[in-house]
């Protein structure tokens, strides 16, 4: 389940609005960074290689980790809006042949992260 309101950047669970995110990113050219927390089916089916490797292929960089829960996956992406909504299309392609079900309980724009060189699994 893909909640395209995280691709185009619309809606959100947070406390954060796209004018947030805008004065965030200002620094940093057209570079946004979220913070996700996937609930779900997402621990145990590659959700998180599967994310680094989807996220790499696209130019975003960041982190995904499990949480000690078994239920939850945090993540911060980081890129330009383009990258964002490229890095969803090849997640959903990614398991489209093994649909996975979750659903993204956060989602806050927060600073960007200068200097990060690539998207990494954190454990």
């Amino acid at each position: 389940m893909l909640h395209t309101d995280i691709a185009d950047g619309r809606g959100s669970s947070g406390s954060s609005s796209p004018d947030s995110a805008a004065q965030h990113a200002a620094g940093t050219g057209n570079i946004r960074r979220l913070r996700l927390v996937f609930r779900g089916e997402v621990q145990g089916v590659g959700f998180r290689w599967t994310s680094s490797r989807c996220a790499n292929s696209v130019g975003c960089t960041g982190w995904v980790r499990n949480e000690p829960d078994w239920q939850t996956v945090t993540m911060e992406l980081q890129g330009t809006q383009e990258q964002i909504s490229a890095f969803f299309g090849a997640f959903a392609h990614a398991y489209a042949r093994y649909p996975i079900e979750y659903v993204i309980d956060e989602k806050d724009d927060i600073p960007p992260v200068k200097g990060e060189p690539d998207f990494r699994v954190r454990y």
